[in-house]
Protein backbone atom coordinates (compact mmCIF):
# COMPACT_ATOMS: atom_id res chain seq x y z
CA UNK A 1 0.00 0.00 0.00
CA UNK A 2 1.62 3.47 -0.79
CA UNK A 3 1.37 5.99 2.00
CA UNK A 4 2.93 8.74 -0.21
CA UNK A 5 1.55 12.01 1.42
CA UNK A 6 0.55 14.49 -1.82
CA UNK A 7 -1.45 17.29 -2.56
CA UNK A 8 -2.10 16.24 -5.83
CA UNK A 9 -4.80 14.35 -7.50
CA UNK A 10 -6.47 12.77 -10.19
CA UNK A 11 -8.65 13.96 -12.58
CA UNK A 12 -12.26 12.73 -11.49
CA UNK A 13 -12.43 13.28 -7.92
CA UNK A 14 -15.19 15.71 -7.48
CA UNK A 15 -17.30 13.35 -9.85
CA UNK A 16 -16.77 10.94 -6.83
CA UNK A 17 -16.34 12.77 -3.52
CA UNK A 18 -19.31 15.75 -4.10
CA UNK A 19 -21.90 13.91 -3.71
CA UNK A 20 -20.68 11.65 -0.96
CA UNK A 21 -20.20 15.06 0.60
CA UNK A 22 -23.53 16.66 0.17
CA UNK A 23 -25.18 13.72 0.91
CA UNK A 24 -22.96 13.75 4.51
CA UNK A 25 -24.38 16.81 4.77
CA UNK A 26 -28.41 16.12 4.12
CA UNK A 27 -27.78 13.11 6.59
CA UNK A 28 -27.09 14.92 9.39
CA UNK A 29 -30.66 16.78 9.20
CA UNK A 30 -32.72 14.04 7.81
CA UNK A 31 -30.48 10.76 9.44
CA UNK A 32 -27.76 11.23 11.43
CA UNK A 33 -26.44 7.86 11.96
CA UNK A 34 -25.64 7.68 8.14
CA UNK A 35 -23.45 11.12 8.10
CA UNK A 36 -20.17 9.37 9.31
CA UNK A 37 -20.28 6.57 6.89
CA UNK A 38 -20.97 8.98 3.78
CA UNK A 39 -17.89 11.11 5.32
CA UNK A 40 -15.92 8.19 5.53
CA UNK A 41 -17.25 6.71 2.04
CA UNK A 42 -15.63 10.53 0.69
CA UNK A 43 -13.03 10.11 2.66
CA UNK A 44 -11.80 7.06 1.22
CA UNK A 45 -12.18 8.40 -2.06
CA UNK A 46 -10.33 11.15 -1.69
CA UNK A 47 -7.39 8.97 -0.64
CA UNK A 48 -7.97 6.56 -3.42
CA UNK A 49 -7.37 9.72 -6.07
CA UNK A 50 -4.19 10.35 -4.76
CA UNK A 51 -1.14 10.66 -7.75
CA UNK A 52 1.93 10.61 -5.66
CA UNK A 53 4.92 12.38 -7.75
CA UNK A 54 7.60 9.17 -8.93
CA UNK A 55 11.26 9.08 -10.01
CA UNK A 56 12.06 6.16 -12.50
CA UNK A 57 15.79 5.84 -12.26
CA UNK A 58 16.98 7.13 -15.79
CA UNK A 59 20.09 5.86 -15.91
CA UNK A 60 22.05 6.30 -18.77
CA UNK A 61 21.06 5.75 -20.83
CA UNK A 62 17.81 4.54 -19.64
CA UNK A 63 16.60 0.75 -19.60
CA UNK A 64 14.21 -1.37 -18.97
CA UNK A 65 10.30 -1.65 -19.23
CA UNK A 66 8.62 0.22 -16.08
CA UNK A 67 5.77 -1.34 -14.64
CA UNK A 68 2.60 1.02 -15.59
CA UNK A 69 0.86 1.15 -12.53
CA UNK A 70 1.04 0.40 -8.77
CA UNK A 71 -0.17 -3.93 -7.79
CA UNK A 72 0.88 -7.19 -8.01
CA UNK A 73 1.90 -8.85 -10.80
CA UNK A 74 -1.07 -11.13 -11.86
CA UNK A 75 -0.31 -12.19 -15.06
CA UNK A 76 3.50 -13.38 -17.20
CA UNK A 77 2.89 -15.33 -20.23
CA UNK A 78 3.68 -15.64 -23.78
CA UNK A 79 1.27 -14.64 -26.31
CA UNK A 80 2.41 -15.89 -29.71
CA UNK A 81 6.23 -14.36 -29.72
CA UNK A 82 5.20 -11.53 -27.34
CA UNK A 83 5.66 -11.64 -23.24
CA UNK A 84 2.61 -10.38 -21.44
CA UNK A 85 3.31 -9.14 -18.25
CA UNK A 86 -0.12 -8.07 -16.08
CA UNK A 87 -0.26 -5.56 -12.76
CA UNK A 88 -3.94 -5.95 -10.53
CA UNK A 89 -4.43 -3.09 -8.64
CA UNK A 90 -7.27 -3.36 -5.57
CA UNK A 91 -9.04 -0.46 -4.77
CA UNK A 92 -5.95 0.24 -2.13
CA UNK A 93 -3.27 1.09 -4.80
CA UNK A 94 -2.69 4.57 -6.42
CA UNK A 95 -4.45 4.10 -9.60
CA UNK A 96 -2.79 6.38 -11.92
CA UNK A 97 -0.98 4.95 -14.54
CA UNK A 98 2.87 5.62 -16.23
CA UNK A 99 4.55 5.19 -19.62
CA UNK A 100 6.36 1.81 -19.51
CA UNK A 101 8.51 3.08 -22.26
CA UNK A 102 9.29 6.23 -23.83
CA UNK A 103 8.30 7.33 -27.33
CA UNK A 104 5.28 8.21 -29.57
CA UNK A 105 1.91 6.76 -29.13
CA UNK A 106 1.59 5.17 -32.31
CA UNK A 107 -2.47 3.63 -31.32
CA UNK A 108 -4.70 4.76 -28.56
CA UNK A 109 -8.15 2.70 -29.10
CA UNK A 110 -10.94 1.51 -26.93
CA UNK A 111 -12.37 -1.53 -26.73
CA UNK A 112 -15.84 -2.53 -25.69
CA UNK A 113 -16.24 -5.57 -23.35
CA UNK A 114 -17.46 -6.78 -19.86
CA UNK A 115 -16.66 -6.03 -16.23
CA UNK A 116 -15.20 -9.35 -14.47
CA UNK A 117 -12.85 -8.86 -11.73
CA UNK A 118 -9.57 -7.97 -12.90
CA UNK A 119 -7.32 -10.36 -10.89
CA UNK A 120 -9.77 -13.38 -13.07
CA UNK A 121 -9.15 -14.89 -16.57
CA UNK A 122 -12.22 -13.77 -17.94
CA UNK A 123 -10.93 -10.24 -17.63
CA UNK A 124 -9.45 -10.71 -20.95
CA UNK A 125 -12.55 -9.86 -22.29
CA UNK A 126 -13.16 -6.89 -20.43
CA UNK A 127 -13.80 -3.42 -21.54
CA UNK A 128 -10.25 -1.42 -22.68
CA UNK A 129 -8.02 1.31 -23.77
CA UNK A 130 -5.18 -0.09 -25.87
CA UNK A 131 -1.83 1.93 -26.87
CA UNK A 132 1.14 1.28 -28.71
CA UNK A 133 4.53 3.19 -27.82
CA UNK A 134 7.15 2.16 -30.40
CA UNK A 135 7.08 -1.46 -30.08
CA UNK A 136 5.82 -1.65 -26.98
CA UNK A 137 1.87 -2.30 -26.15
CA UNK A 138 -0.28 -2.03 -22.85
CA UNK A 139 -3.97 -1.71 -22.00
CA UNK A 140 -5.72 -0.38 -19.41
CA UNK A 141 -8.12 -3.31 -18.08
CA UNK A 142 -11.49 -1.82 -16.25
CA UNK A 143 -12.61 -3.97 -13.45
CA UNK A 144 -15.79 -5.11 -12.44
CA UNK A 145 -16.56 -2.26 -10.43
CA UNK A 146 -14.44 -0.04 -12.60
CA UNK A 147 -16.36 1.76 -15.26
CA UNK A 148 -14.10 4.91 -16.44
CA UNK A 149 -10.39 4.77 -18.19
CA UNK A 150 -9.42 8.50 -18.06
CA UNK A 151 -6.17 8.26 -20.79
CA UNK A 152 -4.29 11.47 -20.45
CA UNK A 153 -2.28 11.03 -23.89
CA UNK A 154 -3.21 11.46 -27.29
CA UNK A 155 -2.64 9.53 -30.39
CA UNK A 156 0.71 11.35 -31.95
CA UNK A 157 2.15 12.61 -28.52
CA UNK A 158 5.33 11.82 -27.40
CA UNK A 159 5.65 10.81 -23.84
CA UNK A 160 8.62 10.24 -21.54
CA UNK A 161 9.40 6.96 -19.85
CA UNK A 162 7.80 6.50 -16.62
CA UNK A 163 5.19 9.57 -17.46
CA UNK A 164 1.72 9.71 -16.18
CA UNK A 165 -1.13 8.49 -18.78
CA UNK A 166 -4.04 8.34 -17.30
CA UNK A 167 -6.14 7.04 -14.28
CA UNK A 168 -8.44 3.84 -14.02
CA UNK A 169 -11.39 4.10 -11.38
CA UNK A 170 -11.48 1.19 -8.71
CA UNK A 171 -10.37 -1.89 -9.47
CA UNK A 172 -8.46 -3.03 -12.48
CA UNK A 173 -5.30 -4.41 -14.28
CA UNK A 174 -2.58 -2.61 -16.52
CA UNK A 175 -1.05 -4.89 -18.78
CA UNK A 176 2.48 -4.67 -20.91
CA UNK A 177 3.21 -6.67 -23.99
CA UNK A 178 7.03 -6.45 -23.91
CA UNK A 179 8.35 -5.46 -27.82
CA UNK A 180 9.60 -8.77 -29.92
CA UNK A 181 13.24 -7.95 -28.57
CA UNK A 182 12.22 -9.27 -25.23
CA UNK A 183 11.52 -12.78 -24.53
CA UNK A 184 10.25 -14.48 -21.06
CA UNK A 185 14.46 -14.16 -19.66
CA UNK A 186 14.23 -10.82 -19.91
CA UNK A 187 11.15 -10.80 -17.16
CA UNK A 188 12.39 -9.18 -14.15
CA UNK A 189 9.58 -9.73 -11.63
CA UNK A 190 7.25 -13.27 -10.42
CA UNK A 191 3.78 -13.72 -10.02
CA UNK A 192 2.53 -11.85 -6.99
CA UNK A 193 5.57 -9.34 -6.27
CA UNK A 194 4.76 -5.98 -6.01
CA UNK A 195 5.59 -3.01 -8.60
CA UNK A 196 5.15 0.92 -8.22
CA UNK A 197 4.22 2.28 -11.60
CA UNK A 198 6.92 4.34 -12.92
CA UNK A 199 9.62 2.50 -10.57
CA UNK A 200 9.87 -0.19 -10.99
CA UNK A 201 11.37 -2.36 -13.75
CA UNK A 202 9.20 -5.01 -15.57
CA UNK A 203 11.72 -6.33 -17.85
CA UNK A 204 15.10 -5.54 -19.42
CA UNK A 205 17.74 -6.33 -21.68
CA UNK A 206 20.84 -4.07 -20.41
CA UNK A 207 22.76 -7.32 -19.44
CA UNK A 208 22.14 -8.46 -22.98
CA UNK A 209 24.20 -5.60 -24.57
CA UNK A 210 27.05 -5.62 -21.96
Amino acid sequence: MDTTLTTQFAPGLRRWALPLLVGSLLALVVLPPAAPGLVAAAAFVVWFFRDPDREPDHGTPPTGVLAPADGHVSVIREDGDRVRVGVFMSPFDVHVTRAPVGGRVDRLDHRPGGHWPAFSKASDRNERLEYRIDETDGALIAGWFARRITPYRSQGETVARGERTGHIAFGSRADVVLSPAFDREDVCVDLGDPVRAGETVLADRSDDAD
